[in-house]
């Protein structure tokens, strides 16, 4: 009887390092202080095939089996990066991850943090993975994150030092992307207070790509004067991260209006029962242009026309306006006054000036009894003197002849 042999052969065929990160992918792609980012790897195999085979003879026979295998991950996470204070921070980890099979790939998602005070640079924090089996090597790849201090800034392009009570004023504000990557939501938004009034009150841009800016029109309305700040917020998303930065803008607002009457010709005397022309100037001091501009006249005294339409007016326009005061009605001795207002349009709202005023006294009338006794009188006197010049004149030249 031939003694039973029995031998059993193992051998393992693999390939050299075989499992690494093939590559990743971080959003947003540049951090901010104070940011959230996740953070996606892909794990993958590179083995073509993995095999395992066992031999056994027994008998004068051999038995083969052969079985195909992958690399179990026991254990994935991310390192600290930083000075130990301020420091890019995973806030998770993966353990048993299981099997990853030759050619596969899995993928893995890590959520990191940037802390608030973190210094601006580049950080490389390490994903590491802990394989299973002695056969395979444990992985350790760099990743790199960048930190900016850059942001979306709000600046005062066109502001002017004063603005009138007088209607609204324009302004621009400017909005800048100095950020290395595109931000999201970029929003707008004015501060009223007691002192102002903005439109709009919200401007949303939406997407800003790096070094991108955009001027915003606000129409600003004062209801005070005196010193006040106009001041913005603007608003973003770099990835789900919210960020905000404000802008305040000394300015003074005055009572001089920018759009106003000037009166030009008034007489301070009119006789009863005539007439006189009275010319009104109005000026758009105004860096933009107004509409719907009228004149109207407030007096007693019956005065044509009752309101007079300019119209439009672009900036430093100035129109002249006519009316004629009759004075018919009115008192002999009496002073009267007379008043003229501006109204006007503006964006969709309608504002009022304040009034420019003067005022006149009613004289007699041309015609009455006393002057126009003096008047011919004062004729009579002259057409006197001129006879008693002409007689003299004769009577010299007579005596002469003689």
């Amino acid at each position: 009887m031939l003694l039973g042999l029995l031998l059993t052969f193992t051998t393992n065929v693999n390939a050299s390092p075989s499992v690494m990160i093939s590559s990743y992918t971080l959003t947003p792609s540049v951090l901010m202080p104070g940011d959230t980012a996740t953070l996606k790897v892909i794990v993958y195999n590179a083995e073509a095939t993995s095999t395992q085979t066992d031999q056994e003879i027994a008998n004068d026979y051999i038995s083969t089996t052969t079985q195909t295998s992958g690399a179990t991950i026991k254990r994935i996470w991310i390192t600290t990066v930083g000075d130990g204070d301020n420091d890019i921070t995973p806030s998770s980890y993966y353990d048993d991850v299981g099997l990853i099979a030759p050619a596969a790939s899995i993928p893995i998602t890590f959520s990191v943090n940037a802390d608030e005070n973190i210094t601006q640079g580049w950080y490389f924090p390490k994903v590491k993975v802990n394989l299973e089996s002695s056969s395979h090597q444990d992985v350790t790849y760099p990743v790199a994150i960048r930190v900016s201090n850059a942001t979306v800034e709000l600046i005062d392009s066109k502001v002017p030092s004063a603005i009138s009570m007088s209607g609204s004023t324009d302004i621009t504000i400017s909005v800048v992307n100095n950020f290395e990557a595109s931000v999201d939501a970029v929003t707008i938004t004015s501060i009223n207070t007691n002192e102002v009034d903005f439109t709009p009150k919200t401007y949303y841009v939406g997407t800003m790509t790096s070094n991108e800016y955009k001027d915003i029109v606000f129409s600003v309305t004062p209801s005070t004067i005196g010193n006040i700040n106009l001041s913005f917020n603007v608003s973003f998303k770099n990835g789900n991260n919210v960020h905000t930065n404000t802008l305040s803008i000394p300015i003074t607002i005055v009572k001089t209006p920018d759009v106003a009457p000037v009166i030009y010709n008034i007489p301070k005397t009119i006789a009863k029962g005539e007439s006189e022309r009275f010319r009104v100037e109005v000026y758009n001091a105004k860096t933009e242009s107004i509409s719907g501009v009228i004149v109207t006249p407030i007096t007693d005294a019956r005065i044509t026309p009752s309101q007079y339409f300019i119209g439009s007016m672009d900036p430093d326009d100035v129109f002249s306006a006519s009316f004629d005061v009759y004075t018919d009605d009115l008192v002999v001795g009496n002073n009267y006054s007379i008043a003229f207002e501006v109204t006007f349009k503006q964006n969709e709202n309608y504002y009022q000036t304040p009034t420019a005023s003067s005022s006149f006294t009613i004289a007699k009338p041309i015609d009455a009894s006393g002057d126009r006794g003096t008047t011919l009188y004062t004729v009579i006197i002259i057409f006197v003197v001129l006879i008693f010049i002409y007689f003299i004149y004769r009577y010299r030249k007579r005596r002469i002849v003689r």
